[in-house]
């Protein structure tokens, strides 16, 4: 049962999700860091020194003692999380449009009936049903 799991893992894509996942928990990480440390502060500057982790809208100040039982709406937590999203989905795209590369499309015919694109090797057409002969080359499309 062992020597079962070890090929599933080596030989499935579950070996290449959980490195995807470790590396997305350490991009999110960096990231929140990037966010918080490096990128917001500046924009606070800029904005009149504020610190948007500091932004709420206190809804009960509860006990002075005790701040942990004060009511309030965090929005400038949830501006900080909105903006770590942000930059995530942006290096997830740029890093899928570098590394997934589209295999290239299958040669087609232009159906003389209906103008459909159908296959190459299509002796019907899918759209219309008319028969198809020998595909002429002025109507071949790569």
């Amino acid at each position: 049962m062992l020597s079962e799991f070890r090929a599933f893992l080596t030989t499935s894509n579950a070996l290449a999700l959980a490195i995807g996942v470790i590396i997305g928990a350490a991009m999110g990480t960096v990231v929140s860091s990037l966010v918080n440390d490096v990128l917001m502060p500046p924009i606070g500057y800029v904005l009149g020194g504020v610190d948007f982790s500091d932004l709420k809208i206190v809804l009960d100040a509860g006990d002075p003692a005790d701040p942990t039982t004060e009511v309030a709406i965090r929005y400038g937590a949830f501006i900080n999380a909105v903006i770590s999203f942000i930059v995530v989905a942006l290096v997830a795209f740029w890093l899928a449009r570098a590394l997934v590369k589209e295999p290239p499309a299958a040669p087609t015919q232009t159906c003389p009936y209906c103008r459909e694109s159908v296959a190459l090797e299509a002796t019907k057409c899918r759209w219309c049903g008319s028969q198809l002969g020998e595909p002429a080359a002025e109507t071949l499309r790569a």
